[in-house]
């Protein structure tokens, strides 16, 4: 069983904000499956489904981004999980807005959500879809993350969609090596 987890806070304040990437593209991709995400459970919202013959988890915390990896930890428990078998959707202030990585593992890059997603599972070798936000270093780091999209980036988000969309489509098949590989190389990595 695969765990796909999309990070992001809570409440309609922080709709639509950089911070919040990893929500868009997981509601994205569910979206794309005619699937909700409804289900609450250990203060997450989550379906559990079958996609390309494979069960799969999708998960969106709704702790805030500090607390992410508490919420994590009880659905890696309750269901099971092994850690090999989680990838995490989340944004970067080090990459271009609409830049994809992923990522077999590594530390959190100053991200807090990443950062007790690891302190709760007890290691940083979790599987990540990091997608850049770029970085505006006029503005201070936290207004900005937390700040909404301008309609050129929201549009730049929205292009990417599909892209992303096949990305999880395929990690439900590929091998994760392969995957970075066809992927990573897409956007210039």
């Amino acid at each position: 069983m695969k765990l796909i987890v999309g990070l992001g806070n809570p409440g309609k304040e922080y709709e639509n904000t950089r911070h919040n990437i990893g929500f868009i593209f997981i509601d994205n991709y569910a979206k794309s499956k005619n699937i909700d995400i409804n289900t609450e459970k250990f203060n997450g919202l989550y379906t559990k489904t079958t996609i390309n013959n494979e069960q799969v988890i999708l998960l969106k915390p709704l702790s805030y981004m500090n607390l992410s990896g508490e919420v994590v930890k009880k659905y890696v428990d309750y269901f099971k999980i092994n850690i090999n078998d989680i990838l995490v959707i989340n944004d970067d202030l080090d990459m271009d807005l609409g830049r994809i990585r992923l990522r077999l593992s590594g530390s959190s890059g100053g991200h807090n959500g990443l950062k007790n997603i690891a302190l709760n599972l007890n290691t940083e070798n979790f599987k990540r879809l990091k997608i850049g936000i770029s970085n505006n270093k006029n503005i201070d780091t936290k207004d900005y993350v937390l700040g909404k999209f301008t309609r050129e980036e929201k549009e730049k988000i929205n292009n990417l969609c599909n892209t992303v969309n096949n990305l999880l489509d395929d990690y439900l098949e590929m091998n994760f090596d392969i995957l970075m590989g066809k992927y990573n190389k897409k956007t210039g990595e």
